[in-house]
């Protein structure tokens, strides 16, 4: 660990060359210009919050490895201003420790201030407490809500020149946003919206900050203010002036999910595929949105029913491991473009037809350089195409880059990255080694269904749950108690009344005389939703206590602050005298649990309850708390907390906020085995996970984990099992490789790729403390199937399994060429061969 810990320390000092200087930062057409150059810039966002400290400088590192020279985050004001004019910069908040990595790392650094984010973040990253002041709102021509934006953004904008992080100081912020997305807003908003826009883009240029502002998909971004796109494609996309370059906020490489919806995925093809064609069409600066999307912790998490995994389907997984094969196909895609940067930059294309779907685009310049993209926009079908008098064969739905105008070193739809086997691997709660007694001690704590130490206030009518919490906690008790009669015929006949609840979201727990009568919800594309289910009532007062919550606020949409939630509506039918309405009877109200009032999840605040000890405890059982004491786990794979078999809930370790679980399963249809790349993506394209909970573990960062006597506290809503609750390792087991003989060869440099056009390379590489310890398939020949389903094909080199062991067994990584040498290539004469292999990483 010392040794690791000097190495990083060297890394990161020599490191810090980059940026001892200042940098002057401009832009014209065709490019950002630093220092005089252009540049040709690949963007990776990391949201600050949505990792923790110990993980930044290895994420950060990642994503240069991966070939990123940017590093982009959004600014996020409710994490920030808890309160009006009071401010807070620590623990995952430290905005200026994550700048500083960045820095540290030789990387450059987009600031997306806004104050608003989206993000699907919690009310959109606005702190709620800016609705609750008079006269105020969002985003439009509004006094209350531009006097807090300005200051807001001037405190970023100070902090970030008082610790000399932008360019002109040395810094790495070379480019930094005000605003977000309000292009597809703003004539909602009538005049005002207008006038807001360009308010806000003046305001931001005031700030005087020495480099570029932007606003994303805003048409009407005011000089010098640079507009820029977000969506799947933007290789159409034009700026609003031909004297601003052509950029990419934000290109979607996957896609969030919400509780109870199947899991979405864009295919690495598809992602290069599109970033190629856009720098092919003139693009200087690409971010991905998300490279890692990480973890929405607490109750970050907006929408509402954005689950507490942000993982985005992004390069890098929610945990911090690189997903290939898309971290590796891009990596391969990032390396090719840096060979045509200067070319890119500095020349006028010569665009030339191919076909009816095919085309070319040429740069040149007056030395003789030449590169140029071939694309097949044909979504069905692969075409052979004729460049400068040689024949290139072109997948359906690809981009080719030949940095020479010869040598194709890239084609987006031939992936030969590798993938990767990931298992959640499974270990039981131990208890702390500090125990002397080695069974797991649960501690329970029961809250009560409805009012708890007095109510906050009584009204004859229904009241909106957020306007009333004011988003302090996901809870609120709406209690009444109705009077039944002896003579009530469901008394007698052993019929059940029903009781109908309607809401505006975004779930629901309905509790008679204590007891859980059922639950129920809205969803990611329908807050609102109704309730009918049977009850148990008896002669003489019933108490019905409703348990409304929500989850994770509105994040976007035009006056998104005006959408509200909670009940609307209480009756029950089946009396004599028919249905009764309970609209109008006396509401005892009650914000939040009595276990949060009292911060039971807290280090400090553990013994606010009398804990109840058990070593079996109780299951099934609603509104309980759970606290146990436990050991980490073994290694230093990154950690997931299995609540496969538990309701609903929150969950804390150590008094940090795991987040919201709700193992809700997905419908069962509209899944793919294997996903077509070709064609336009869209959101509902690719789906897994169906008739699968959409969230089944929830990430624990290893920092938060202390060697023993670890705290996991559990609140648990509607009933599960806590004895089935697991820690998980997320382990890389395997990988694989599968690639043609006609692929583009592995290389750094141009030279690499003349005159061995068939010498694909499959490269593998375990983690660092891992090596290769079997290989589980290798067939050089015609093999079908994917990773972890391969299959021989009709022929077969039987020496394959020995070429590829003999090359790779006990090494951490190998690379196995697909030589003559290596492989009998007289094989299956007049077919492409092909060459798949499974290894064991252990």
């Amino acid at each position: 660990m010392v040794l690791t810990n000097i190495k990083f320390f060297l890394f990161f000092s020599s490191s810090l060359i980059t940026f001892c200087f200042a940098s002057n930062v401009t832009y014209d057409r065709r490019s950002l210009i630093i220092n005089g150059q252009r540049k040709l810039l690949i963007s990776a966002a990391i949201h600050y919050p949505r990792s923790v400290p110990a993980m930044w400088p290895e994420l950060v590192q990642t994503a240069k490895e991966g070939g990123a020279d940017v590093i982009e985050s959004y600014v996020f004001w409710n994490g920030h201003e808890l309160s009006p004019g009071k401010y807070y910069f620590g623990g995952r908040f430290d905005l200026v420790k994550f700048v500083k990595i960045v820095q540290q790392a030789g990387m450059y650094m987009i600031l997306r201030i806004g104050p608003f984010v989206a993000a699907e973040y919690n009310y959109g990253g606005v702190p709620v407490w800016l609705h609750y002041i008079p006269g105020t709102v969002f985003r439009t021509d509004n006094e209350p809500f531009k006097y807090h934006m300005q200051r807001f953004m001037s405190v970023i904008v100070n902090l970030m020149k008082q610790e000399k992080l932008f360019a002109p100081q040395g810094g790495p912020i070379i480019m930094s946003q005000v605003e977000n997305e309000y292009g597809f807003y703003e004539a909602g908003y009538g005049e005002g919206g207008k006038k807001y826009a360009l308010w806000a883009a003046r305001m931001a240029v005031a700030q005087n900050i020495g480099v570029p502002w932007i606003m994303c998909q805003q048409d009407d971004a005011p000089d010098p203010v640079i507009n820029t796109c977000n969506s799947f494609y933007c290789d159409q996309f034009k700026p609003n002036s031909p004297n601003k370059p052509k950029m990419w906020t934000e290109n979607w490489p996957g896609w969030f999910k919400t509780f109870g919806a199947r899991d979405p995925h864009r295919p690495p093809q598809d992602v290069a595929y599109s970033v190629a064609l856009f720098f092919q069409k003139g693009g200087s600066l690409l971010n991905y949105y998300m490279y890692h999307g990480g973890t929405n912790f607490g109750r970050t998490s907006g929408g509402p029913f954005i689950t507490t995994s942000y993982d985005y389907d992004a390069p890098i997984d929610e945990y911090g491991l690189p997903r290939n094969p898309k971290w590796g196909h891009l990596k391969e895609l990032h390396r090719a473009l840096k060979l045509c940067e200067h070319l890119l930059l500095n020349s006028e294309p010569i665009n030339l037809s191919l076909g009816p779907s095919q085309e070319a685009d040429v740069y040149t310049n007056s030395s003789g350089g030449c590169a140029a993209f071939l694309a097949n926009m044909d979504d069905k079908n692969e075409k052979i195409v004729q460049f400068q008098n040689v024949s290139y064969h072109l997948p359906a739905w690809s981009v080719s880059i030949l940095p020479d105008c010869k040598n194709v070193v890239f084609n987006t739809a031939k992936v030969s990255s590798q993938s990767s086997i990931v298992e959640m691997v499974p270990v039981n709660l131990q208890p702390s080694v500090a125990s002397t007694d080695k069974t797991l001690k649960w501690e329970i704590f029961k809250e009560k269904a409805g009012i708890w130490g007095g109510a906050d206030f009584v009204k004859n009518s229904f009241v909106d749950h957020i306007n009333t919490t004011k988003d302090t906690t996901d809870y609120l008790w709406y209690t009444t108690s109705i009077f039944v009669s002896e003579d009530e015929k469901f008394l007698k006949n052993g019929s059940s009344p029903v009781l109908l609840i309607e809401s505006k979201g975004h779930a629901l727990h309905a509790f008679v005389n204590q007891e859980l009568q059922g639950s129920a919800s809205g969803n990611g594309s329908h807050s609102p939703f109704k309730f009918k289910n049977p009850i148990s009532l008896k002669a003489g007062e019933n108490e019905i206590a409703l348990l409304s919550m929500t989850v994770g606020l509105q994040n976007a949409g035009p006056s998104y602050e005006w959408v509200g939630a909670g009940l609307t509506s209480v009756k029950i039918n089946g009396f004599n005298n028919g249905t009764l309405d309970l609209a109008t009877y006396s509401w005892s109200y009650k914000i939040g649990l009595q276990g949060e009032h009292l911060g039971i999840y807290k280090p400090d605040g553990l013994n606010g309850v009398k804990w109840v000890s058990t070593s079996e405890p109780p299951k099934k059982q609603p509104l309980t708390w759970y606290k146990v004491v436990v050991d980490q786990p073994l290694g230093d794979e990154p950690i997931g907390l299995d609540m496969l078999k538990m309701g609903k809930g929150l969950a804390w370790l150590n008094g940090e906020e795991i987040g919201r679980y709700w193992p809700k399963k997905s419908s069962v249809h509209g899944c793919h085995q294997e996903c077509d790349y070709r064609g336009k993506f869209f959101p509902d394209k690719c789906f897994t996970g169906c008739g699968e909970p959409t969230q089944r573990w929830y990430h624990i960062p290893r920092s938060w984990f202390k060697p023993s006597g670890n705290i996991l506290v559990i609140f648990e809503e509607k009933g599960g099992d806590p004895t089935k609750i697991r820690f998980s390792r997320r382990k890389i087991s395997g990988l694989c490789g599968h690639i043609a003989e006609d692929y583009p060869l592995f290389g750094k440099e141009l030279s690499e790729y003349k005159n061995k056009r068939n010498k694909a390379t499959v490269n593998l590489k375990c983690p660092k403390s891992a090596r290769i310890s079997s290989v589980r398939f290798a067939s050089f020949g015609t093999p079908t199937g994917t990773c972890g389903f391969f299959s021989l094909g009709d022929c077969h080199d039987p020496n394959s399994i020995s070429v590829v062991e003999k090359v790779c067994l006990n090494k951490n990584e190998c690379a196995i060429e697909l030589t003559e040498e290596s492989f009998n290539k007289s094989l299956c004469p007049g077919a492409t061969k092909k060459l798949a292999v499974e290894v064991a990483c252990s």
